[in-house]
């Protein structure tokens, strides 16, 4: 990573955290990843050679650059979606100030209605960090749009594990599936197709 890019991650980083602080209003906070879980999803992104990625929860753009910056090994693509008109337009001028942007599609829209639309088994890794009371909803799609042996990260897993709860029962229970929680930040929920479940 490029000390350019490394300097406007700290500053995304600071900014999230002293924004959090000032209000209780959950729409109005940032509540970014952290510097570990981007780290991990750099990892992840470059060990699986992922190249088509989905984001659900876009903020201000500072999960979506780990991403981006780790699909530059594969010359992928990170699509990001994000509902709030406020935090889209925040993205939006994060993305203009690094030559990441041509990695990113970035949409404004309801997360369900683009899942929806997206043809089966496009994406090799999603990333789930948005309003977890919709992702019971979205795993048929979710489940849908994976390619064969992709990767579902899903963020706050340790964080807030009750309303998490119905989600994972859900993708705990399909055979189709191997999960894994990983103690990496505030905890992630991973999710692999394979042709036996097991849970680790």
């Amino acid at each position: 990573m490029n000390q350019e890019l490394h300097e406007l991650l700290r500053e995304l980083e600071q900014f999230g955290l002293e924004n959090d602080e000032r209000t209780d209003n959950r729409a109005q906070r940032m509540l970014n990843i952290t510097p570990d879980t981007g780290e991990f999803l750099s990892v992840l992104i470059r060990a699986t050679n992922a190249r088509q990625v989905l984001e659900i929860g876009t903020s201000n753009g500072y999960s979506t650059l780990w991403l981006a910056e780790a699909l530059s090994a594969s010359e992928g693509v990170v699509t990001t979606v994000e509902y709030a008109e406020h935090k889209y337009r925040l993205a939006q001028q994060t993305f203009s100030r690094t030559p990441l942007a041509s990695r990113i599609e970035a949409i404004h829209a309801d997360a369900g209605d683009l899942l929806a639309k997206t043809a089966d088994g496009f994406y090799d890794l999603i990333f789930l960090d948005s309003e977890r009371s919709a992702y019971p909803g979205w795993w048929p799609d979710l489940k849908r749009i994976l390619r064969p042996g992709g990767l579902l990260v899903v963020d706050n897993a340790l964080s807030h594990v009750e309303q998490m709860a119905p989600f994972k029962a859900l993708v705990d229970g399909d055979s189709e599936f191997t999960t894994c929680l990983v103690p990496v930040g505030k905890g992630e929920y991973l999710a692999t197709r394979s042709e036996r479940g097991e849970n680790c």
